[in-house]
């Protein structure tokens, strides 16, 4: 997710939706049939191009198909978690070299998940079965297919001692509208690192994922922690990603209490105090517990990594945002942590806000880590191009990929010896 302070300072990548076959039923209700803002970019033609050369133009007529055979409410649900679970299942397998390609588009591509998945919540959206279906439960339909479809209720870790468990969370692409053709190298990260092991001085780690929406409502709905607060507990560390700054790494220090209003992929905006539960004991600054010193001292890849530090805050008994590139000072209000006033910054607000408090602060390492960019290659710059990869495209996303794990790997080995 790009790196958005207080002055918008916002730049992006972004990936979306899948080719959707008709409606097995016109819609009647014509609120049922509208599709969202995302989905309606679903038709443009980088979005199609990227389904076809991933062969996941099929997910959707095939969803539809399984989705026409229910005969009732509880057999629709179950064809939804099915078949978002398969989606799931199906980009993780392609990005990590199980299956076939489906097509000549480069596995690490996160953007096909996307793409597909809009391509299924438009046709639960539009869809009118014969045996009928209140509203209510067609959110419920649609929120199954969001959670499996991400990997949200698949995270689950080995019995064995000796194992360690590492958590990490990846998001959409966004700006779309700027770039329709936007892939975002936290959500490829997630699919190529979900399930696998990385070895670390105390033995192996096994490294669990999850991706989750641009969109500022399902954050208020409380998505991050419904995923994240069981499996907290039980883990030895945890990193949220997203998209930051063009050529570098960041580990952001502080996470501030304030959404900044930058429009999301529903092109809808909020600017207020990040709405959470017991807002009462609310605080306006949360902090990292990743062993910072020793990732940014680490070589783990092409680009640097920094320890950013740096917070915008209105001090205490002013009015005016101020810059403190040395962190929050004591009774300030937050208007930017590190990772800025974006979703990214709200991601690891509620991440870390969750971690204090089920206690966890002094035992569970966890923040997290803005990426580079993902830029395409010389020339390949215009979004009217047409041109939906290249090779300078796919490796930086690949560089990205394989420094996110050396930074997890440093992160783990820091827990055993620091």
């Amino acid at each position: 997710m790009t790196y958005i302070r207080v002055q918008l300072g916002a730049l992006g990548l972004a990936l979306l939706t899948g080719l959707a076959a008709p409606p097995a039923h016109a819609a009647e209700d014509p609120a049922a049939a509208a599709p969202t803002v995302e989905e309606r970019r679903l038709d443009k033609a980088a979005p199609q191009e990227i389904l076809a050369r991933s062969g996941f133009a099929t997910v959707a007529p095939e969803f539809v198909r399984a989705l026409g055979k229910a005969r009732s409410y509880a057999q629709a649900e179950r064809v939804v978690e099915r078949q978002g679970a398969r989606l799931w299942q199906r980009a993780v397998d392609r990005a990590q070299g199980r299956g076939p390609a489906g097509g000549d588009l480069s596995r690490d591509d996160d953007r096909p998940l996307y793409w597909a998945r809009l391509g299924m919540t438009r046709e639960v959206r539009q869809w009118e079965p014969q045996f009928g279906l209140t509203e209510a439960q067609r959110t419920r339909l649609l929120a199954s297919l969001e959670r499996t479809s991400r990997g949200q209720d698949t995270i689950r870790y080995p019995h064995s001692k000796g194992i360690k468990r590492i958590l990490v969370t990846g998001f959409d692409p966004f700006t779309l509208d700027r770039d329709i053709r936007i892939s975002n190298p936290s959500g490829a990260t997630a699919l190529a690192l979900d399930g696998t092991v990385i070895e670390t001085a105390d033995g192996p780690a096994r490294v669990e994922t999850a991706v989750f929406p641009v969109r500022w409502q399902d954050f208020a709905d409380g998505t991050v922690e419904r995923t994240l607060r069981r499996h907290l507990p039980r883990v030895d560390l945890f990193t949220t990603v997203s998209q930051g700054r063009v050529g570098r790494f960041d580990v952001e220090r502080t996470n501030g209490a304030w959404r900044g209003g930058f429009g999301d992929n529903e092109n809808l905006s909020r600017t207020e105090t990040i709405p959470v539960t017991d807002p009462a004991s609310q605080p306006q600054w949360t902090s990292t517990t990743l062993p910072y010193k020793d990732i940014v001292a680490a070589s783990t890849g092409r680009f640097p990594v920094y320890d950013n530090t740096s917070v915008t805050e209105i001090p205490a008994g002013g009015t005016t945002p101020v810059v403190r590139p040395e962190g929050p000072t004591p009774g300030s209000t937050a208007r930017a942590g590190g990772g800025g006033d974006y979703l990214s910054n709200e991601i690891a607000y509620r991440a870390t806000l969750l971690r204090d408090r089920l206690g966890l602060t002094d035992s569970l390492p966890g923040g997290h880590v803005h990426t580079p960019v993902l830029q395409f290659g010389t020339g390949n710059t215009d979004p009217a191009s047409g041109t939906v990869t290249d090779p300078q495209f796919i490796q930086n996303r690949l560089d990205i990929i394989a420094q996110v794990r050396s930074i997890l790997k440093v992160a783990a080995d820091a827990d055993v010896t620091d």
